[in-house]
């Protein structure tokens, strides 16, 4: 039996990654990635690469054995991710794999936002296929902001959520319930939601950002058409400028990526990262 790490090469798949291989010998991991060339590191480290492309459902047919325990990632284009994601079931379910974990979103079903709406029905999928499975409903992550910090130093934090707070947590936090699940019992048939131990809005993210970067950081609450022109003339693409916005407006705003469960936490056996500790990172560099 193996450990399958679906989209090693991405930013949370390779975190999984290094810690499966902290607990388990190396032969028992194994990554698939569209490139061999761009995880050729991970190759070094004993990791087997399968190659696979979501896009491609041919390339799945042998990515899969019978027994393994499979971490689906969910896809990053939005959009593509329902037949991506069907591609990756149907193979998992033809080689009867032992079970499928899945990267989904806060909230599941109740989740009424659109940047929800693929990771619903890939859910759905899942269970209508008969796999054992286990959801890992992941909240925003810390780097979804931090990332952004050049940005925001020069031009501010701007966004649409009004006082909604946000349950962040690292994307460190998140790969390391991921490999929790993996590697241990008693998570079949299992949802976890998954949030940062503090919630926070985006005045008090720009207060901190100003604290420690010693620059004052405003933070301007927006219409949802002013934000999805600043992301536009950003050069993100219309469609998912209108799901980020989305995101604040009728996600954040409403509470729905606040978190309500400390179920990350005793995932990982620890407090989640916090906020301030993410930004201290991302200034350093």
């Amino acid at each position: 039996m193996s450990v399958v790490v679906t989209g090693a090469t991405g930013h949370l798949g390779r975190l999984v990654v290094d810690g499966l291989l902290a607990v388990l010998p190396a032969d028992q991991v194994v990554a698939t990635v569209r490139d061999k060339a761009r995880a050729a590191d991970l190759a070094e480290r004993g990791v087997e690469l399968r190659v696979a492309d979501y896009d491609r459902p041919e390339t799945l047919a042998d990515v899969f054995r019978a027994g393994d325990v499979v971490l689906l990632i969910s896809g990053s284009e939005v959009g593509r991710r329902v037949p991506q994601h069907t591609a990756v079931i149907d193979a998992a379910k033809d080689a009867g794999v032992a079970r499928l974990v899945y990267t989904g979103v806060l909230g599941g079903p109740d989740a009424d936002f659109r940047l929800a709406d693929e990771h619903k029905v890939t859910e759905q999928a899942i269970l209508d296929s008969g796999l054992a499975y286990t959801f890992l409903r992941n909240g925003w992550y810390h780097e979804n902001y931090t990332a952004q910090i050049p940005v925001q130093l020069e031009h501010g934090v701007a966004g649409s959520a009004g006082d909604g707070r946000i349950g962040s947590a690292s994307r460190a936090d998140y790969a390391a319930a991921a490999v929790t699940v993996l590697t241990t019992d008693g998570h079949e048939g299992r949802a976890y939601e998954l949030s940062g131990d503090h919630a926070w809005t985006l005045a008090e993210y720009a207060a901190e950002l100003s604290r420690q970067s010693g620059r004052e950081v405003a933070h301007q609450d927006v219409p949802a058409e002013v934000l999805e022109g600043i992301l536009t003339g950003a050069g993100v693409p219309a469609p998912v400028a209108g799901i980020l916005v989305d995101v604040d407006v009728s996600g954040i705003r409403r509470g729905l990526l606040a978190g309500t469960t400390d179920d990350l936490s005793r995932l990982i056996g620890r407090p989640t990262t916090p906020l301030a500790d993410a930004i201290g990172a991302a200034l350093a560099g």
